[in-house]
This record gives C-alpha cells, structure tokens and sequence, in this order.
C-alpha cells in the first residue's frame, strides 16, 4: 500500500462539517484566517503552518470542482483502496480538457494529489511551486499599519492593501476631500464620508496593488476642547458669577459653530446642561447630545467701579452658601 500518511482533513482543520455551504466555510475562515495571521503572531512558526493549512483547506473547500475531486479522493482514501483497485472519476476542468478519467493510484501521496489539484508543480530541488496568481483565496486580514505605510495582504499579483489614516475631529466630522500619499509614492485625493470614528474602514476600490483594493483603518485624534464619549460631545464652558446668578444666555461651540445656550437662574459650577442632537452621529445618521459641564470663574483683576460694585452686592446680599454645611 502507498504511504498516504500525510493526508489532511481539510473539513477538519477548518471545523466544519462535510455538508457545509460555503458561505459557512468562508466565515469560518475568516475568523480563523484573523486569529493565525502572522502578521498578529509574529515569530509563532506554529502559527504561521496552521496559517497555510487554513488557507490550503479554505482553496480546496471553497471551490465546487476541487472540493468534489478531494471528497471522491477522500472516500478511496478511506476505504483502502490502494493497491486493490483502481478508483476513477471524472477529470477537473482546470488541470485538464474537462474529459476523461482520473486513476487516484497515481498519486504516491496525499501531496502529490494536493499539487495535481491546484495547479502546483514539483521542481528538481524537491519544492513546491505556487498555484497561479488567480488560484489562491486572497487573504481578508489586513492588520493595521500607519498612515504612510501598508501591509499587504495577498501573494498574488493583485494585492489588497492597508493604510492608517489619522484625522483631526473637525475632518472626521465634516468628511469632505483629504489627500494622502501611500509608501509607494502615489498621492491619492478622497472624498471622506461625513462622521467618521476610530477603527472604521474605508474601501477604496482598485486602489491597491495590481488592482487590488485599498482599505484606509480611520484613527480620530483626541481634540483638546471636545470629548468624545459615545455619540456625545462633553465640553466645559466658563462663566462669570453674574451669568450663573442672573441666567444670561451664552454662545457656546459646538462642532457646527457657535450657538446662544439658556443658563438657569443659579446655575452651579460643574453642572451639566444639555444641547439636544449637537453630538456626533452614528451609523445611521442620528446624532448624539452636546454636553455642556458649567465652569464658574471669578475674575482676577476688577476695575474701580467693579470692585465697588462686587462690595455693595457684598453688603446687600442675603445668600450665604455656608448656612447648609453639616456642622
């Protein structure tokens, strides 16, 4: 009997069963293609093999005619079939005219029926080479980069490529058109669409390499006025006494421009107010809340006639913020 010791359960490597759709087998891989990267497992040599068995399996299973040559072979595998008989079936169209028959006996192992499948052939110094460009699954990881840098993510000669693209919030908010240049040199100009947030991609068809596509990875810096939390915008707004006290309207930004805020009448300082759908938007468009957090500051420097003022308000004043302490 042969030695087939080397055969692979490609249903297995992939954990999915033999009856399996292939938008099944294509999540699957997915989630597995992420989690073995080499990219994300630098150095890990254990990673990276179960990175092409993935890969290996996900070719196989993904296409209809190759995934029937490997059942049938699979099954004569099974059932011992070497050195007693000989099993035949139809030829695959893409090593072959599509006709004739298939004599599994001439496969000395598992790999040589692998290599016989996808297209690969045995070179005098024992290695295989690599199926067609067209062949192999292109590869859906595509772990982040900076914004000047890319990872390729294919070994094919169309490569899908990755850029990190970091905004101020104002252009996150606003989209509108940035230009970027990538390592390769090429200096592209996008129109970014409106509300953009950190770890969102933007695909960018036919911009990669040899026609691949190009995915920009969106990273928003932190703005030294507003804060992001969640969908709400959270900024802090001084005021003087006289507005806390009297409830002065007052213009405060927000990421459209400035707009005139209501103050209650003896406001405290560090209250928060609201301004209803002045925040960010969210996948649907709907808009999140301005948060206003009230800062109450006293002046440093009077003038004459305001020190003279603030003394008479002293003396004539009945409120005293003291009366209510615990003691």
């Amino acid at each position: 009997m042969q030695n087939v010791q080397n055969f692979r359960n490609y249903y297995e490597i992939l954990g999915v069963p033999k009856d399996a759709t292939n938008e099944e087998i294509k999540k699957v891989f997915r989630r597995l293609a992420r989690q073995y990267h080499p990219d994300l497992n630098p150095g890990n040599k254990e990673a990276e093999e179960k990175f092409k068995d993935i890969n290996e399996a996900y070719e196989i299973l993904s296409d209809q005619t190759k995934r029937a040559q490997y059942d049938e072979y699979s099954s004569h595998w099974k059932k011992g079939f070497w050195g007693k008989q000989t099993a035949r079936a139809k030829s695959w169209s893409d090593n072959r005219r599509g006709t004739g028959d298939v004599d599994y006996d001439q496969f000395s192992d598992f790999n040589t029926f692998i290599d016989q499948v996808l297209g690969r052939r045995k070179e005098r110094n024992g290695k295989t080479t690599p199926p067609p460009p067209s062949s192999p699954p292109r590869d859906p990881v595509r772990p982040g980069t900076t914004r000047t840098a890319y990872t390729i993510s294919s070994r094919s000669s169309r490569r899908d490529v990755e850029a990190k693209l970091t905004l101020p919030l104002e252009k996150a908010y606003q989209g509108g058109l940035e230009r970027i240049r990538l390592e390769d040199g090429r200096s592209l100009e996008i129109d970014m669409p409106a509300g953009m947030v950190t770890g969102q991609t933007i695909r960018l068809r036919e911009q990669g390499l040899g026609g691949g596509d190009l995915y920009l990875k969106i990273a928003v810096s932190p703005h030294p006025f507003f804060k992001l939390e969640g969908y709400d915008v959270a900024i802090q707004v001084p005021i003087t006494p006289s507005e806390a006290a009297l409830g002065i309207p007052v213009e405060v930004p927000t990421l459209d421009g400035w707009v005139k805020m209501n103050i209650p009448p003896g406001v405290k300082s560090g209250q928060r107010l609201r301004l209803a759908n002045k925040g960010y938007p969210d996948e649907q468009g709907k808009r999140g809340d301005q948060l206003v957090e009230i800062q109450i500051v006293v002046p440093k420097n009077l003038s004459p006639e305001e020190r003279e003022l603030y003394e008479k308000l002293n003396q004539i004043e009945t409120y005293n913020p003291r009366d209510d302490l615990p003691v």
